[in-house]
């Protein structure tokens, strides 16, 4: 590689970093912050699919796959999802009736959730 062409793909490079940056912050600003936290939407999501993909999940949610499985491990992990081997796949089962977590709101259940949003615990 020629220095000539060094700087051409070190602007390139600067150019797609500040595209990037530009795409981020878009998204940022369209997204802004939420009431429900996103283990909330994977629950929300998994509702509606009981067998959707990681990727699916995170495309619903709008957070990485990465994320989708460290949050997924956390949810079954609290008893609020079990995660049963179909073939090459997940199925995903809510446990809805457990009490939610946070102090403000352990005297209600996730189904409470789920019924406002989906019109039933499990649609």
């Amino acid at each position: 590689m020629t220095l000539g062409h060094r700087g051409n793909y070190c602007n390139l490079i600067d150019q797609l970093q500040k595209v990037c940056y530009v795409l981020s912050m878009n998204l940022a600003e369209t997204r802004g912050w939420t009431f429900l936290t996103n283990h909330a939407h994977v629950l929300i999501a998994i509702s509606r699919d009981p067998e959707l993909r990681q990727r699916d999940i995170s495309q619903l949610v709008g957070i990485t796959e990465g994320a989708v499985q460290r949050i997924l491990h956390e949810l079954e992990d609290a008893g609020f999802l079990r995660r049963e081997r179909v073939g090459r796949r997940n199925r995903y089962q809510i446990d809805a009736d457990r009490p939610l977590r946070h102090p403000l709101e352990r005297d209600h259940t996730m189904a409470e959730i789920l019924f406002s949003i989906n019109d039933s615990p499990e649609s």
